[in-house]
């Protein structure tokens, strides 16, 4: 499989969120090049920017089961796992599987749960099994989690630690439509209160998994010269010693940031990575793998300004 394929199966997929989701461009391209790369995404937005709606019907354009949790301060970690329950008519243990059996899972608000149950999802999300009762069981390959948080109410709410958001590929900022965006979503979606389906849409299914697969794998084959590899591995490490900065980004970031340089590539049409794939998706790959320093703090600055002033000051290959 080309990269042109992939950029029509892109385009296919957009055209199917598009019947139901009006704006968010930038958060399909960053769920896609994820889809591609095998990542994970945290979504952080207010609420009623169509998030849910979003991940539904991103799942049903490409033929993965989705399954959603509701986190809650009360949910424990084999809510979402499972767990073995006994069996009096067989005198065995069977496995009752919990909603992280699925493909594409969306975890919603994640951070209103305490950070045992948050760290329930590491395992599957880094190798794609999870554990119950010293037993592994498989999950899908291209099993997928998008998270959300809302950044307005923080009573109530766990953050989530740094091993955690490391196995993010992207963190991305959701922000309310433009008004002519905003118009259309009420000129659609103005009749009722309910949120609707993505069956009432028309969302269909235009990527079965073997083509999704051939996707991934072209991804991975999609080349990465040394001189940009290089500059990678420039802004990475200028995270780390940067004065502003407490905690840099660490070398999974930056092996996470290549991967994804690649699938934005693909998505574009190009079978090799230039520097522009880097440099547009390294916000995105890193504000989640950061920390401000206290005096940083103290001035006011903030996560977003100190990483693009990194970004522009570091050279990229010509």
């Amino acid at each position: 499989m080309t990269p042109v394929d992939i950029r029509a199966l892109a385009g296919r997929i957009r055209g199917e969120v598009r019947k139901a989701v009006i704006g968010q461009d930038t958060t399909v391209d960053l769920l896609l090049t994820a889809l591609f790369s095998s990542g994970h995404v945290l979504l952080e937005g207010p609420p009623g920017t169509a998030k849910t709606l979003l991940a539904q019907c991103f799942a049903r354009s490409i033929s993965l089961d989705f399954g959603r949790i509701q986190f809650t301060p009360d949910l424990m970690p084999g809510d979402v796992l499972g767990t073995n329950l006994f069996n009096f008519q067989t005198n065995q243990f069977t496995l009752t599987k919990g909603p992280i059996f699925t493909d594409l899972l969306l975890a919603d608000e994640i951070n209103r749960t305490p950070p045992k149950t948050q760290a329930a999802l590491l395992e599957a999300m880094q190798e794609r099994k999870v554990t119950i009762d010293g037993e592994s069981y498989s999950l899908n390959p291209r099993f997928m989690v998008i998270a959300t948080q809302n950044p307005i109410e923080q009573q109530g709410t766990y953050p989530l630690p740094e091993a955690q958001l490391d196995r993010f590929l992207f963190k991305h900022t959701l922000d309310y439509p433009s008004r002519e965006e905003e118009f259309a979503i009420v000129a659609q979606h103005g009749t009722r209160t309910g949120m609707k389906t993505p069956d009432a849409f028309g969302v269909e299914a235009v990527i079965a998994a073997d083509e999704l697969d051939a996707a991934v794998a072209s991804v991975a084959a999609t080349k990465i010269q040394d001189d940009v590899i290089g500059y990678v591995v420039d802004i990475v490490r200028a995270t780390r010693t940067s004065p502003a900065l407490e905690t840099g980004a660490s070398p999974r970031a930056a092996a996470a940031l290549a991967t994804a340089a690649r699938a934005r590539a693909a998505l574009d049409g190009r079978d090799f990575v230039i520097p522009d794939d880097v440099k547009t998706l390294a916000l995105p790959t890193l504000r989640h793998r950061i920390l401000l320093s206290p005096a940083a703090e103290i001035e006011g600055r903030t996560t977003e300004e100190t990483l693009a002033a990194i970004i522009e000051q570091t050279a990229a290959p010509r």
